[in-house]
């Protein structure tokens, strides 16, 4: 194995995102790889990449690899090879097929310990990112995964493009669908768009803490930052002090006409599902309202 994986890393070439995306499924809810094909970009036999994932099993818990059913194998071999991502008959490495998610992948360059296979890893775990965030901003098309599902992206050049955009760090998707747990990817996706704002954002949220300032504090330098909200108790008006006394001034005023959380950037006005201090508690949304103009809200203000 060791021979195998002394391959020099140029060689990567080979392995372009196309050829990963294609062979990244959707199964019990989770984006995996199967074994037998990272194995093929690592360029080693699959029954030496299972025998160093059992050697080292106790770094691969069940939100790194599982094991497949023999339905479940079936399945994703048969749906491989109807998309031609595998030819027929190709030597899959037993019935046993292990599936890695992201962290599996990861773990994996840990212990097959080469340059090359930090590489590749490298690689794979770029395109479930790409992966992500394209299932992220077409989160309207995926509201649920209660099935065995394999997915593939319908279009190699779709994959290509989501991932170059990527890489030039200009997705920037405009709506996104979150479940309960989501903490991070949630956080993530509200700060981005935090950042993207030029000249003002105003936030129309009734349950705020020190915790959205620090949110709003991610703005880009000059872009004035209002909250409205119901409620200013002596813990946050002294945190709003504290925080203006050091930091670009954010403004906290009461508003307690609105139900709904909104949050304004630019020229666009967003309706948020939940309070940006419980992000990822609670199944929710962010949506892009197109046709409500950020004015219709701020005149109402007062």
């Amino acid at each position: 194995m060791n021979t195998a994986m002394n391959k020099p890393i140029d060689e990567l070439a080979a392995l372009d995102l196309n050829s990963v995306g294609k062979n990244i499924y959707s199964i019990r809810g989770e984006q995996v790889i199967a074994d037998f094909d990272l194995a093929r970009f690592y360029g080693v036999e699959n029954r030496s990449l299972k025998q160093a994932v059992r050697r080292n099993i106790d770094y691969f818990p069940d939100d790194f690899m599982f094991r497949l059913t023999a339905k479940e194998a079936k399945e994703l071999i048969a749906s491989a090879v109807s998309q031609n991502v595998i030819p027929s008959g190709y030597n899959t490495g037993g019935a046993e097929v292990f599936a890695f998610t992201e962290h599996g992948v990861a773990m994996l360059s840990a212990v097959l310990k080469s340059p090359y296979a930090k590489a590749v890893s490298i690689a794979i775990i770029r395109a479930f990112v790409a992966m992500r965030h394209f299932l992220q901003s077409n989160a309207q098309v995926f509201t649920r995964l209660d099935r065995i599902e394999y997915k593939l992206l319908e279009s190699d050049h779709k994959f290509e493009e989501i991932y170059s955009k990527l890489e030039e760090k200009s997705l920037k998707p405009t709506q996104g669908l979150f479940f309960d747990g989501q903490i991070y990817d949630a956080y993530e996706f509200l700060c981005g768009l935090i950042r993207e704002a030029e000249r003002r954002i105003v936030l129309i949220d009734n349950y705020i803490d020190e915790t959205v300032l620090t949110m709003l504090d991610k703005r880009q330098c000059g872009v004035e930052a209002t909250i409205c909200t119901q409620k200013i108790s002596p813990q946050l008006s002294l945190d709003i002090t504290k925080h203006n006394a050091q930091y670009p001034e954010i403004e906290v005023k009461i508003f307690k006409q609105s139900h709904d959380r909104f949050l304004v950037l630019d020229d666009k006005v967003y309706l948020v599902g939940a309070s940006l201090k419980d992000l990822g508690k609670k199944w929710f949304a962010v949506a892009l309202l197109a046709d409500i103009t950020p004015e219709e809200l701020i005149t109402r203000l007062g």
